[in-house]
């Protein structure tokens, strides 16, 4: 069963009488039936904990820096006219006993926890986001990763890797971002798409008649989800693993590129739709950018001289991390030069960069 939790701040311009104001408090959870206990903070504030025989319970704190927290915990099945009351009254009785003297109240919409359909995912700088998520239509755990398919009133489907937010039905602008924004002659060309299970950009790259385009995703999951829960991004390319002017190879990008590599094939664009850059420059990243450094020169050496390669790079944000990434460019087998563009993602709800990499 789901647990709401309720949060009320009050930031007062100075600290209050507190134990004066807290015991003036008391006849509001009174009439809720909310037993209190008073907790020792050894001088560190006020702090009061209620229970409700209905299975309610909040936390009263009184900051010494004169900040007043209230977060309050509820049953999915409590009655939610009840509790909006009981937040109501004390915002109300909090103004009354402090005179108005209150810089700011800060009410949030109650968190969901616990809940079936989880809702909550962080963005790639480390917010919290709320999506309209109402079911889960595929869940699937590859050896490779756990895979999601969750339905947004906004968004449409949207494909989560690993708890990664990786694609939803409305964020064609990712797509035709990572193919050069429509700057690019497709047709004739060759090339090579690595990743892509949702299909996006194959499907895109399709209506643009290249002579031909590999595709190469190492998970067959994500690729029969999508077939079936994200047409409106792969449109029909993911019925058949080959197609008139493509086929999709089932396998680990990494070999398949040394084969290519070797022998001797070449593309016009390269399309890297495998990860994103990682958002940290720790340690325990290290095997990460080890293998983006890897992609990246095993896709230079089968790109043509006047071939272009194509890559997402991560959160405008994350200014370290994009910043390593560039410095990374300057370690290949041989030398790049780069551009990059921003652009609105919308079901990330943040900014996000872009790479075009070229031979010098």
């Amino acid at each position: 069963m789901a647990v709401r939790h309720y949060t009320l701040d009050f930031s007062l311009p100075a600290p209050a009488d507190l134990p004066a104001t807290m015991q003036g408090l008391q006849s509001i959870f009174q009439e809720q039936e909310m037993t209190e206990t008073i907790h020792d903070t050894e001088g560190h504030g006020y702090l009061v904990t209620f229970i409700g025989k209905n299975g309610r319970f909040g936390v009263l704190r009184a900051h010494s820096h004169g900040l007043v927290t209230f977060d309050l915990q509820c049953c999915e099945g409590d009655d939610v006219a009840q509790v909006d009351n009981l937040l109501n009254e004390l915002e109300k009785k909090m103004k009354s006993l402090l005179h108005g003297n209150i810089k700011r109240i800060k009410r949030l919409p109650a968190l969901r926890r616990g809940d079936e359909v989880d809702r909550y995912w962080p963005t790639a700088d480390g917010r919290l986001v709320e999506y309209d998520i109402d079911k889960v239509v595929y869940e699937e755990d590859s050896v490779y990763q756990n895979i999601k398919i969750l339905h947004s009133q906004q968004f449409g489907n949207i494909l989560i890797l690993n708890g990664d937010v990786n694609l939803a039905e409305s964020d064609l602008a990712y797509t035709q971002a990572i193919m050069g924004s429509g700057k690019e002659n497709y047709a004739g060309k060759e090339v090579l798409i690595l990743g892509g299970g949702d299909g996006g950009i194959l499907c895109e790259a399709v209506k643009l008649k290249p002579k031909m385009i590999t595709m190469v995703e190492i998970d067959q999951l994500v690729i029969d989800g999508c077939r079936k829960h994200m047409r409106k991004t792969c449109g029909n390319v993911l019925d058949s693993l080959t197609g008139d002017c493509y086929e999709v190879l089932v396998e680990d990008c990494v070999p398949v590129l040394k084969r290519f590599a070797e022998e001797g094939r070449t593309f016009d664009y390269v399309i890297n739709d495998l990860t994103a850059v990682p958002i940290s420059t720790a340690p325990e990243e290290d095997s990460t950018w080890e293998f983006l450094t890897l992609i990246l020169d095993l896709s230079i050496k089968v790109l043509r001289p006047t071939g272009k390669y194509f890559t997402q790079g991560n959160c405008v944000n994350l200014t370290e991390a994009l910043s390593q990434y560039e410095e990374q460019l300057g370690t290949l087998s041989c030398r790049v030069d780069f551009s990059k563009e921003v652009v609105c993602v919308p079901s990330y709800m943040e900014l996000w960069v872009f790479y075009t990499i070229w031979k010098k």
